[in-house]
């Protein structure tokens, strides 16, 4: 537990330092947020959201390409500082999706860059990246079944449930979910990474708890590095993930869960995110199949915006929430069956 709580603080420092000289970085290369109109999944338009953060423009965003590299490389020194044991599948598995979900995320970023006919030329429809989400997921979920033995899932009240090769379209929906979950999430400043902290905080107990040396380690360097990227995020924000941080993270939550073989605990310890993603699809969906709105905004944190909730009220109470559905979802983590 000392290795554990020292990484974190050392994952906190090295961050901190870094994130000054690279904000200033973000704003030489000009990555900023520019005026735009925002689309749904559909390539639809989502004004209200455009409404509400009109004054962002000019804020960087690209912070998490600074979390990949100091989280790769710091977990990588400290399994071989502390001669901690890890699968080499299981390492496969963590930085892939890590990694590859970030590079995804950081295309984006850089296609935003492009401004004119260009941009139609660079830029990837949601369809598209939604596809190449998929074909990432089911990689990684491959290698869970074929390489690292993963069948089953645990359900509470009744053990260990297999389900043999289902599990990879299982595994691939989960990855993709919350990829996406976490993509919506980060549409305020701080909520997003806020609930992150706490979710990765229960995580790092159930590891803990499992004796995963392994994956504890990787929590613990990346909650040190999230939570000094917080400390500029929080309202109003010097920085932003950007969808290289947002994709990256989602996707790194959603394995971390899958490692722990807690999924049900992972539903319900990022509750907030499943919130928030629940209400954009049914949003969508009754947009587009049913002709009309279901709700007057969505997600759910644009929404409270349209009631007139200050963006730091809707945060604030969003990370009281995950705290309470990390609370619910340790105990059924924990909880004896039988």
């Amino acid at each position: 537990m000392a290795q554990v709580l020292g990484l974190i603080i050392l994952s906190f420092f090295i961050t901190g330092i870094l994130l000054v000289p690279f904000i200033d970085f973000l704003y030489k290369i000009k990555l900023q947020r520019q005026v735009q109109k925002t689309k749904d999944m559909f390539e639809k338009r989502t004004p209200l959201f455009d409404k509400h953060h009109a004054w962002k423009v000019g804020t960087p965003f690209g912070g998490g390409v600074l979390i990949i590299v100091v989280v790769s490389i710091l977990t990588l020194w400290a399994y071989g500082m502390f001669g901690i044991l890890i699968k080499p599948w299981e390492l496969f598995v963590l930085l892939f999706s890590f990694i590859g979900f970030g590079l995804l995320g950081l295309y984006d970023d850089v296609k935003k860059l492009v401004n004119g006919k260009k941009a139609s030329v660079l830029g990837l429809r949601f369809r598209h990246k939604f596809l190449i989400q998929w074909f990432l997921a089911f990689i990684i979920a491959a290698v869970m079944y074929t390489q690292l033995g993963y069948s089953f899932i645990f359900i509470h009240g009744f053990g260990l449930a297999t389900i043999g090769i289902l599990y990879v379209f299982f595994a691939a929906f989960v990855i993709v979910s919350f990829t996406n979950a976490f993509n919506i999430a980060d549409g305020l400043d701080g909520l997003a990474s806020g609930l992150l902290l706490i979710c990765l905080g229960a995580f790092l107990a159930i590891a803990s708890s499992q004796l995963d040396d392994a994956l504890g380690v990787f929590i613990a360097v990346l909650m040190g590095s999230v939570m000094a990227f917080l400390y500029f995020n929080i309202y109003r924000a010097r920085l932003w993930l950007g969808d290289v941080g947002s994709m990256s993270l989602g996707a790194a939550l959603a394995v971390i869960g899958l490692l722990t073989g807690k999924t049900l605990a992972l539903a319900v310890i990022g509750g907030v995110f499943v919130i928030e993603v629940g209400s954009s699809l049914i949003q969508i969906l009754g947009k587009n199949f049913l002709g009309k709105k279901i709700f007057h905004a969505a997600p759910f944190h644009l929404y409270l915006q349209e009631r007139g909730w200050e963006e730091p009220k809707i945060v604030m109470r969003a990370w009281l929430l995950g705290f309470l559905f990390a609370i619910i979802g340790l105990y059924l983590a924990f909880i004896k069956v039988g």
